[in-house]
């Protein structure tokens, strides 16, 4: 029995199977071929046959179905939540390859659609493009929407976080009561989005102080309180501007947290990771998974392919951190800084920047992201993508102060200008230029991915960890060179 109280006509039966049928013969022919994973083409084909496939697949769903949304750690999050889930035996419909658009969410229920339309699922779980949460949720009905962020991130595509906030609002403020909505009580927009919903609320965020930092970093979103426009106070902050705050004009406060965060251990590396276990945790529990089931999930977890993933490259190990706003690469900066500095081991790290559209063609961002930590901490850092030389001009401005003493740039060898980093006199950023030293830091830069990549190894040591920093289009190239497997 199909939920909502629309009928469905046998027309739209016929186009659902119809639909289907197509989507599945294009979804092998593109395997057999090896063109790629398939995980959106044949959605967009298949809602082109019938424009309600999506509703009339979720509708068929006899369990829980949970959207998770937010800028970063959706994929890590939503595993995370599948791992604890298959303790229940369900049958789970997951957007595992992380297509988050419309066609993408589609094609992850096609997977488990017969050729005559039924869907054959108990649970579905789906990731969501944040631009894309609001017009889903109507179709889809969730029971569980999983909110975990909202940082700026391609900007031309989304534009600042309170739009998206007002887009979610006015969204959710439809569905019904029952509704269960999951929100970071950390992040001031989220922690005020869940006050202000008649829906079921649930809250989940750190009680960490030890872990606060020292200062609040440069790429910030939300420093000023959504209900008054105040600047908040900060008791501190964990990363960005996710911490414990209140507003000392109109009252707003940071919601109270359903866990106690230090009771729980997280996946992975990062503190942003401890979020994405709480996160996830949050769900399970009002899925009545038990602990004990969830404890040796998180120990056993694995990472999703480029979120702190770990491929070996012979006697070598190659993790790929996935850095697609200044939020996200800040974390990963300081991840890797810790990791490194804790291991003592002179790192080699690649940096691979494109700006197509998975990536924002905006790449104005990475002046955002605080690059004097990793070049202050030295290594060799090998730099490629599209937009290699923003990058590279980025990094090269992060010697500023480093080491000179005096604010003004240094050269590596002692000496000081005062001119633009980059030097015309001798142009160190040509492609086959020897590496430009600064102080601690060798910078490469290597235009064709392959090269870098094979330079970034041939530079770490035996069974040492070479680091990968890329955007999202860029990761995919990635993995495909070192597994020779495409995942979209």
């Amino acid at each position: 029995m199909m939920k909502g109280s629309r009928a469905v006509s046998g027309l739209d039966w016929l186009r659902l199977g119809l639909a289907v049928m197509v989507a599945r013969a294009i979804a092998f022919l593109v395997r057999r071929l090896r063109l790629g994973a398939a995980s959106v083409l044949p959605g967009t084909v298949a809602r082109r046959l019938q424009p309600q496939i999506l509703s009339l697949l979720c509708r068929q769903v006899t369990g829980p179905i949970v959207l998770i949304a937010g800028t970063n750690g959706k994929t890590t999050t939503s595993l995370l939540l599948r791992s604890l889930l298959t303790h229940r035996g369900w049958q789970i419909v997951h957007n595992a390859a992380g297509a988050n658009l419309e066609n993408g969410l589609i094609t992850a229920l096609l997977e488990r659609t017969s050729l005559v339309g039924r869907l054959g699922a108990d649970c579905v779980l789906l990731e969501v493009d944040e631009n894309v949460l609001p017009k889903v949720l109507a179709p889809i009905q969730p029971q569980f929407i999983l909110c975990l962020n909202l940082f700026r991130d391609q900007l031309d595509r989304y534009g600042e976080v309170d739009t998206i906030s007002q887009r979610w609002r006015a969204a959710m403020s439809d569905l019904p009561s029952e509704t269960t909505v999951v929100l970071n009580a950390d992040d001031p927009t989220l922690s005020y989005l869940g006050q202000q919903l008649s829906q079921r609320t649930i809250f989940f965020g750190l009680n960490q102080p030890a872990d606060y930092l020292e200062e609040i970093p440069h790429a910030v979103d939300s420093i000023y309180c959504p209900a008054c426009g105040a600047s908040l106070d900060y008791q501190g902050v964990y990363l960005s501007h996710l911490g414990d705050f209140q507003c000392p004009q109109c009252g707003f406060k940071k919601s109270t947290p359903a866990l106690e965060s230090q009771d729980w251990p997280q996946i992975l590396i990062g503190l942003y990771n401890k979020y994405n276990t709480l996160a996830a945790v949050s769900v399970a529990k009002e899925l009545q998974l038990e602990r004990g089931q969830m404890l040796e999930t998180i120990a056993n977890f694995r990472a999703a392919f480029g979120r702190a993933e770990e491929l070996r490259v012979g006697e070598k190990s190659v993790r790929i951190l996935l850095s697609k706003n200044p939020v996200g690469m800040n974390e990963t900066i300081r991840t890797v800084n810790q990791v490194t500095q804790d291991r003592g081991q002179e790192r080699t790290l690649l940096l691979v920047l494109n700006d197509r559209i998975p990536d924002g063609t905006d790449v104005s961002w990475i002046w955002d992201v605080d690059t004097e930590k990793l070049v202050q901490q030295g290594g060799s850092l090998v730099i490629s993508g599209d937009r290699a030389y923003d990058m590279a001009l980025r990094l090269q401005y992060s010697q500023v102060g480093q080491g000179t003493g005096n604010g003004e740039r240094g050269t590596g060898n002692g000496e000081q200008e005062s001119n633009s980093p980059l030097a015309t006199n001798h142009e160190p950023l040509t492609m086959n230029h020897e590496p430009l030293n600064i102080n601690k830091c060798q910078l490469i830069v290597k235009e064709e991915l392959q090269d870098a990549i094979a330079t970034a190894l041939e530079l770490t040591p035996t069974r040492e960890t070479l680091y990968i920093l890329p955007t999202y289009s860029a990761m995919l190239e990635v993995r495909e060179v070192l597994t020779g497997r495409k995942i979209l």
